[in-house]
């Protein structure tokens, strides 16, 4: 699955630390400025389903 997460570094930081609780992270690429609104990245991410134990 693929996912894109908006905010400030930040908020990335801290979504990316939530998934990454829940699901595998495979890549991630880097962040892109938002251009519509200053101080704000996206990042791509693909995850998929952690294996359960």
């Amino acid at each position: 699955m693929r996912i894109r997460l908006e905010g400030n570094r930040a908020e990335l930081t801290l979504g990316l630390t939530h998934l990454r609780e829940v699901f595998t992270v495979t890549a991630m690429s880097r962040a892109y400025p938002d251009r519509s609104r200053p101080r704000s990245y996206r990042v791509y991410v693909r995850i998929t389903p952690r294996k359960e134990r």
